[in-house]
């Protein structure tokens, strides 16, 4: 059971929701907490793992050898991603803008252009209590979180993570390709949202992502309930979205996601709801709790 805990925009509670829902999960049987917010992945200062393993995500970029290279120009015209421009004197490339895909190196008609790795990023794995976890980390500097998540993703699966009884993957916030890289393989989308116009319109944009775009089987936490309007609700209600659970806006939840700590180990009473919700993700996505 993949279960991606995403939402249209940062700052909804997404972490608060995904570390809570992956340590009731390992509760009920195994397992495993990807955090694909590889931008800004911060479940690790909640669960406190111990690192185990730790690997670079590379890409290949083109570098030129500048005493063969006759600045034809015809990798520029082949390269997609205008990662390479050819003056008359140089030709220059631009590693932040190069996807890797290679057809500079194999259309240079003299072989004057030869590929090497590049990081992008690392892969970080290991336990936290028992529960498996991983998170991805893009390099700073570095514009493409894609690559990264994906390597995250083949981590889990080089891993035997996926033969767990729950996969959790805390996605990045937005709509962005990194969110669809996330969302892909999925069996259901749990989106978090917040009651302000805000959060409405990012909701909407999430659902044209995952159910629209991907076909995913969707359900919706709402936090911070009762800062806002009931317009979130009015809309989950006409798009026929289950609002399986809702964390109020209280300052007991603000002060322990502040220091660090999950919310059902800060507050034992959310506890039963986030058991709930597992078995009404099971039953959205066509599984069976027993």
């Amino acid at each position: 059971m993949k279960v991606v805990v995403a939402s249209g925009k940062g700052g909804t509670g997404k972490t608060l929701v995904a570390t809570s829902l992956a340590l009731v999960a390992q509760e009920l049987g195994q397992a495993v907490l990807l955090d694909a917010d590889v931008e800004a992945p911060n479940a690790a200062l909640f669960l406190r793992p111990e690192i185990e393993r730790r690997y670079a995500v590379e890409r290949w970029v083109p570098a030129v050898d500048e005493r063969l290279c006759t600045h034809c120009g015809r990798c520029a015209e082949v390269c997609q991603y205008h990662a390479i421009a050819a003056l008359p004197q140089k030709t220059l490339v631009f590693d932040e803008l190069c996807h890797g895909c290679g057809s500079c190196a194999l259309n240079c008609p003299i072989g004057a252009i030869q590929e090497q790795p590049k990081a992008l990023g690392w892969i970080e794995s290991g336990h936290a209590n028992g529960l498996a976890f991983a998170q991805g980390i893009l390099q700073v500097g570095e514009a493409m979180a894609t690559p990264v998540i994906r390597a995250l993703k083949r981590h889990a699966l080089e891993m035997g993570w996926d033969q767990n009884r729950w996969l959790v993957l805390d996605a990045p916030p937005g709509t962005a390709c990194p969110v669809i890289e996330a969302l892909r393989g999925a069996d259901v989308a749990l989106l978090v949202t917040e009651p302000t116009p805000f959060g409405l319109h990012d909701l909407q944009l999430a659902v044209q992502v995952a159910r629209d775009a991907l076909h995913l089987p969707i359900a919706v936490v709402l936090n911070k309930e009762g800062a806002g309007d009931r317009a979130v609700e009015a809309y989950c209600a006409q798009e026929g979205l289950p609002i399986l659970l809702r964390i109020p806006l209280e300052r007991e939840i603000a002060i322990a996601y502040s220091n660090g700590r999950p919310l059902v180990d800060a507050l034992p009473t959310y506890r039963p709801g986030f058991t709930a919700l597992l078995d009404l993700l099971l039953g959205l996505a066509g599984g069976s709790s027993s």
